[in-house]
């Protein structure tokens, strides 16, 4: 049987998520949460083999909150899923260490063969994400240059693309306001771009806000 948790801050999602997995029927949710402390709170008392993990869930960003959870429960494998960009947070999150990411836009189907091929320790994504990524690496869109982000970098053009400012985003990923303003000049380099406008307009091209 294969033990699930679902993190996601909308009742109905989880509802919608948990009715849609126990079709299976070796697949049973042990647990879902509306936060990321009740999420650690409960991995304390459950060990599901996967957490489905929204990427925007409160408290703490979702990449961060990935982080936490593979360095706390290293033997707990991670499924993220978002309704934001697929081309960019697919890749994001598996740098950060989740074994596979799905879209909210994606069929029901997918969820429960994304939860079955994590839990045996293998990669997931869709193969229309797969395919996207394949043709996009040789053409000229904004979205290429992703592929030259860590995600630390994507989390800060993100909360830069939010209107936060380098102290905000400095409290919120808990870095000092250097390393916030050494994230920012890396950015810029990387995304070829020498003003925060611009940047700005960057993450716009890659649907970060």
């Amino acid at each position: 049987m294969i033990k699930v948790v679902i993190a996601d801050n909308h009742p109905i999602v989880r509802l919608g998520i948990k009715n849609v997995l126990e079709t299976s029927s070796d697949i049973e949710v042990v647990a879902d949460v509306p936060t990321t402390s009740e999420l650690f709170a409960t991995l304390e008392k459950v060990t599901p083999d996967v957490v489905i993990l929204e990427m925007d869930i409160p408290e703490i960003n979702g990449i961060a909150a990935l982080r936490k959870l593979k360095l706390d429960f290293p033997n707990v494998k991670s499924l993220m899923y978002s309704g934001q960009s697929e081309d960019v947070y697919a890749l994001s999150t598996i740098r950060a260490g989740a074994f596979g990411y799905l879209s909210k836009t994606a069929d029901l189907d997918y969820i429960v063969s994304a939860v079955k091929k994590v839990s045996e320790g293998n990669m997931f994504i869709t193969n229309e994400l797969a395919q996207r990524l394949a043709f996009d690496e040789g053409t000229q869109k904004p979205r290429r240059f992703f592929r030259k982000l860590s995600s630390r970098e994507v989390e800060v053009l993100k909360l830069l693309a939010s209107g936060k400012r380098n102290k905000e985003v400095a409290e919120g990923l808990n870095l000092n306001e250097k390393t916030v303003s050494t994230y920012k000049a890396r950015l810029m380099k990387k995304l070829n771009v020498d003003n925060l406008v611009d940047l700005l307009q960057q993450a716009k091209a890659l649907e970060l806000y």
